[in-house]
């Protein structure tokens, strides 16, 4: 396999590298204000489709939208964010939104079904954005610093890692906090997802330990078990995803090269 984007290496860090929902796209965005779209040929030359070039905003996180037809990118120290829409060939910057009082907005969520846009604000405040129109619908907040958010596969939850290790269960329509756990031994929330078929939790900490738990557990128990504790990583566990058949999990840290594990 030829690196994707050898069509047009970035000159800083990458911060995300993302497959198009439905097209033979990966998009590839980080510190040298850019965002990259490259079309995936069977392992031959990789094509790159555009760049487009965000004026002194280095990116922190760039996501698709559900419908592929849109780009998200926030930045590293703004409380703006684009819009790139990819059917119009335009961008739009979203300078503030209203209701939302927040120096920077870096980390966000977007959910499965497309309707919400989950600011990660500091403080433990989570603002809870409109797709559609990009305003604010309403403003939740968890005790103490949230690092890491993921709404469930149906949409209808949220599930909000804090710093001092408690998971916040909260329920999109109404807003309200349904039930709070801690996560055992955590020293540190870093990271947090929800399995595809809504049966397991993993909340990664500081200390590079991955905690697996039943959704079940996580919304009866106040100290759940894990039914299985990762202990592979020796550095702090930046990142947690499930493939789509929930029989992998991909447990990562960025602090260390190659500590990439699937479990």
């Amino acid at each position: 396999c030829l690196p994707a984007n050898q069509e047009r290496f970035a000159n800083g860090k990458l911060v995300t590298v993302q497959f198009h929902p439905s097209a033979q796209v990966v998009m590839t965005a980080g510190h040298d204000r850019s965002v990259s779209l490259f079309q995936v040929k069977n392992f031959s030359l990789n094509p790159k489709i555009e760049s487009i070039y965000l004026e002194s905003f280095p990116v922190y996180k760039a996501h698709f939208s559900v419908d592929g037809e849109q780009v998200i990118a926030t930045g590293t120290h703004h409380s703006m964010f684009f819009v790139y829409d990819m059917i119009a060939g335009s961008i739009m910057p979203i300078p503030k939104v209203r209701g939302v009082e927040e120096k920077f907005l870096r980390n966000f969520e977007l959910s499965p079904d497309g309707s919400f846009m989950l600011l990660i604000g500091t403080s433990g405040y989570l603002h809870l954005l409109s797709m559609k129109t990009k305003e604010l619908i309403s403003t939740m907040k968890v005790n103490g610093r949230c690092t890491a958010s993921a709404f469930t596969p149906d949409s209808s939850k949220i599930y909000s890692y804090s710093k001092e290790g408690e998971v916040f269960i909260w329920d999109v329509r109404s807003r309200k906090c349904l039930h709070k756990f801690e996560d055992e031994g955590s020293l540190e929330g870093k990271c947090i997802a929800v399995s595809k078929n809504n049966q397991y939790v993993a909340c990664g900490s500081s200390s590079g330990v991955v905690n697996l738990y039943t959704t079940d557990a996580c919304l009866k128990e106040n100290c759940p078990k894990p039914v299985k504790a990762i202990m592979n990583l020796i550095t702090s566990a930046t990142c947690v995803t499930f493939n789509s058949t929930t029989e992998i999990l991909a447990v990562a840290s960025r602090d260390t090269d190659e500590a990439v594990k699937l479990v």
